[in-house]
């Protein structure tokens, strides 16, 4: 049976980490984090490393998102340090895109609907870093799908998930970008419904309110979180975390 994953959220603007709310990124600020009164990226990866003994980290590259100004050579730089995987959103719109990180040592490449061209994108990620490297994420606002993708426009998430799942995808992530740094709680139904028909592996981001929604999460069958927000403001105690993470 696969281990249940705790992801720590790194969002990268302007260089430097910041805090996510609601998908709002023009206000995005510097993250302030009980765990690190800094907002370089790579003393923040090199701190949860330490406190949290979590080695896998998902980024999302906001200035390559949305500005197409990627930060390459930071990312190199994290990947040097040891005993870490890396899972990183740097906004993939075409195939070029995908060929341009597949030099790197990425854990996942992840591909976003918000951000894709269409789903062509997908399959050709498939066939370059292979399934086990890629994860699509489902990107949503209040469980609207939001993406540029036609043929996948107004349709529900349920069948969209369905038409990836016939590419060969075999890694998800549900990201509800209203709920990012909210601390929301609970699952949608949603998200129960999206467990039932995906036989592949699903990550859940946004909205994790505390240590038993991770429970929960995990009594549920996903495979993991990504978590941000209650962990940088204490609401998830680290010693806690620990012990689901060795369990």
């Amino acid at each position: 049976m696969e281990k249940f994953r705790i992801i720590p959220v790194i969002d990268i603007l302007n260089s430097e980490v910041v805090h996510a709310i609601k998908g709002e990124r023009e206000k995005y600020k510097p993250l302030k984090s009980i765990i690190i009164k800094n907002t370089d990226p790579i003393e923040i990866v090199k701190n949860l490393k330490l406190k949290t003994s979590l080695q896998e980290l998902y980024i999302a590259d906001l200035d390559a998102i949305l500005r197409r100004e990627p930060n390459l050579s930071l990312l190199a730089k994290i990947l040097k340090i040891p005993e870490i995987k890396v899972m990183i959103d740097p906004g993939i719109i075409l195939t070029k895109n995908i060929l341009e990180y597949s030099t790197y040592g990425l854990n996942s490449l992840i591909l976003g609907l918000e951000t894709i061209k269409d789903l062509k994108v997908i399959s050709d990620c498939l066939e370059i870093i292979g399934s086990h490297k890629t994860i699509v994420s489902i990107d949503m606002y209040k469980e609207v799908i939001q993406t540029n993708v036609k043929e996948i426009q107004n349709q529900h998430p349920i069948e969209i998930i369905r038409k990836i799942e016939e590419l060969g995808v075999k890694k998800i992530i549900i990201l509800d970008l209203f709920k990012v740094g909210q601390k929301i709680g609970g699952i949608p139904p949603l998200y129960l419904e999206i467990r039932k028909q995906f036989k592949g592996q699903i990550l859940v981001g946004g909205g994790i309110k505390d240590i038993r929604d991770i429970e929960v999460y995990k009594q549920c069958n996903f495979s993991g979180v990504l978590i941000g927000t209650a962990l940088h403001d204490g609401t998830i105690e680290i010693e806690k975390l620990r012990k689901i993470n060795l369990n």
